[in-house]
């Protein structure tokens, strides 16, 4: 068991610096808040998930959402916000943003905002590990 006086300590180390840190860059980009904290195989295979399941939503021709005119539509927003820096790539080169009817298209739309919405998960797990309400 940890005495109060090294869970104290433990308590002080983890709020030094800017704690928010793990938090946007693991917003960002996939993996990067776990990779900032020293999780290295958590860091790799959340990056791997999540842009592995962009990538797939994106090659079954599914939609990046751009507007909210429908509540789902900005639901679907708000999901596809969640894979940060990919978002604004696939917005600024056009990913995702052709019309097309194929059966895969619903699916992955759904892959890429899953793909999100995994994301934000994995940047506020960096985040509770960094100010140590999970532990290490």
């Amino acid at each position: 068991m940890a005495t109060a006086s090294t869970r104290n300590s433990a308590g002080q180390n983890s709020q030094r610096g800017f704690v928010y840190l793990p938090l946007i860059a693991g917003w960002l980009v996939p993996g990067l808040g776990h990779f900032l904290l020293r999780k290295w195989i958590r860091g790799a295979l959340l990056a791997a998930s999540v842009i592995g399941m962009f990538a797939l939503g994106l090659l079954m021709k599914g939609k990046i959402y751009t507007g909210g005119q429908e509540i789902l539509d900005l639901l679907g927003m708000a999901g596809d916000l969640g894979n940060g820096l990919l978002f604004l790539a696939a917005r600024t080169f056009g990913w995702g943003a052709e019309h097309v009817q194929v059966t895969t298209a619903d699916y992955g739309t759904k892959f890429i905002v899953v793909a999100g919405l995994l994301n934000v998960i994995a940047a506020v797990d960096a985040h509770n590990l960094r100010t140590g309400r999970k532990p290490l």
